[in-house]
């Protein structure tokens, strides 16, 4: 039995693209054009120059890891919520009918206000649940998912900018975003586990736009135009984006979501930092509203589009989840 391969990517296949520019407001346009172009391209980029200092990744990171070398018992004292928050054991995600359930396991969180309170006005959204046993925990993220978001809504007005709407175009209810972030562990996957099994299987993201902090191990495969399964390898300083479901149903498609999976073949643990942004759940996708685009496709709530997928994703959710 052999891992599932994929090629070496070539040089620019996933273009890098420097925030500088968005971070200081000084050349706007050509950073703009640059994510633009990408996003219609493969909908995979390489951000630098974004703005996550290394010590708070660091931080992130060890207490990630303090977190996932607690035994289940543990763990099982923030067992995932009704409202996704907390601790998604192994086997629980499955990315498609004919998949296998994924060998990761995720630790889930989102907005929260300074005193802890948070809303519990849709059914992925609740209390966030901290684990005793990792007491550093819970500043560590937050702290991660407030610069992360900051990224994100710097990239959607780059993305509007792109399509000549106004900066805010892709912000204009988030309020209390839908956006979730996650520490996602993935242990050393054995050869013998064949071909067909992933870290994640073949999937496309289910929201607006995601964040993803790698670490140095690799295991990022991403679907080329060709149909070919290309690495996407670590790069220093740099995160990884790319175009979830709703952003390029709100595109008409010009913005391509698009298939990616993990494999770890490094013998090693593989940890990932990743910031799912969704704006309100009550925003309404519909390209639409978006001069020079259009689609056939009928206009719905973030809220009820991430619901449905969820509850086809998530083995502790169930039909009546779907809108």
């Amino acid at each position: 039995m052999t891992y599932a391969t994929a090629q070496h990517t070539q040089k620019d296949s996933i273009p890098v693209v420097d925030l500088s520019s968005l971070q200081n407001g000084q050349d706007l346009d050509s950073v703009a054009l640059a994510l633009h172009a990408a996003s219609q391209n493969l909908g995979f980029i390489y951000v630098k120059a974004h703005g996550i200092s290394d010590r708070l990744i660091a931080d992130a990171r060890s207490a990630a890891f303090a977190f996932f070398r607690q035994s289940d018992d543990k763990k099982s004292d923030v067992l995932i919520s009704p409202q996704h928050r907390g601790w998604l054991k192994p086997g629980a995600a499955k990315m498609g009918d004919n998949a296998k359930a994924d060998l990761k396991e995720s630790f889930i969180w989102g907005h929260q206000g300074a005193d802890g309170p948070t809303l519990n006005d849709h059914p992925l959204r609740g209390p966030n649940q901290w684990p005793a046993g990792v007491p550093l925990m819970e500043q560590a993220a937050m702290t991660y998912f407030e610069s992360a978001h900051d990224v994100a809504y710097l990239l959607m007005r780059g993305f509007a900018r792109g399509l000549n709407l106004e900066d805010n175009f892709f912000l204009r209810t988030c309020t209390h975003p839908l956006s979730r972030a996650s520490f996602v562990y993935y242990p050393p996957q054995p050869e013998s586990s064949g071909e067909n099994q992933f870290g994640v299987a073949p999937h496309t993201d289910f929201g607006v736009l995601t964040v993803l902090c790698q670490d140095n191990t690799g295991g990022l495969q991403v679907e080329d135009k060709e149909g070919n399964w290309i690495h996407a390898p670590p790069i220093d300083g740099t995160l990884v984006v790319n175009v979830g479901d709703l952003l390029c149903r709100w595109t008409g498609g010009a913005y391509k979501s698009t298939p990616h999976r993990v494999v770890n073949t490094s013998g090693q643990e593989r940890l990932s930092l990743v910031l799912a942004f969704d704006p309100d759940p009550e925003t309404v996708i519909d390209a639409n509203d978006i001069p020079g685009l259009s689609s056939n496709e009928e206009s719905i709530t973030c809220g009820e589009y991430l619901q449905w997928r969820f509850a086809k994703a998530f083995s502790y959710r169930t039909e009546s989840d779907q809108p």
